[in-house]
């Protein structure tokens, strides 16, 4: 028995976040990308192992690649597994790719995953155009959001 979480109503089954992603960065634009893996890549994912802490994509005009992104070794295969951490290709049609140079060819910018899921049977992942914020921006945010809830909470109680 495996510890995976069912897919949602909308087939969508999420393996991995990166949940600081929205903290570190401000998201501009996100775009779904499938992934080239390896047979036992997909088994570890269907298990539910893998993270998306630290890991960044580059853009070129032969691909995009995901870097650092840990998939873990699944434990039922042979000798030839797979690395952890090898650089894996997107899938993407041109005009992604071209859009992605373009974004990335600008200064400040940089691409993240966002999060890894199956959709239906396919491995995809969802690639964030990101700006990095400042000390002083995450802290603003936070007040901003404590804010809200406040707000939120007074109303409540006064109904």
């Amino acid at each position: 028995m495996t510890n995976t979480v069912p897919p949602g109503k909308d087939g969508i089954k999420v393996v991995a976040t990166n949940r600081k992603a929205r903290h570190d960065y401000e998201i501009l634009e996100s775009f779904e990308a499938g992934l080239s893996l390896l047979g036992s890549e997909v088994k570890s994912l269907r298990d539910g192992k893998a993270t998306l802490k630290d890991s960044y994509a580059t853009a070129a005009a032969n691909g995009v690649i995901l870097h650092n992104m840990h998939i873990a070794p699944y434990e039922k295969t042979g000798y030839a597994g797979h690395e952890p951490e090898r650089a894996r290709q997107l899938l993407l049609h041109d005009r992604e790719i071209r859009k992605l140079i373009a974004y990335t060819d600008e200064k400040g910018l940089t691409l993240i995953p966002l999060r890894l899921y199956f959709k239906g049977k396919y491995a995809k992942v969802e690639l964030a155009v990101a700006r990095g914020k400042r000390q002083y921006d995450k802290r603003a945010a936070i007040v901003e959001r404590e804010t809200r809830r406040d707000i939120e909470r007074e109303f409540k109680r006064r109904r």
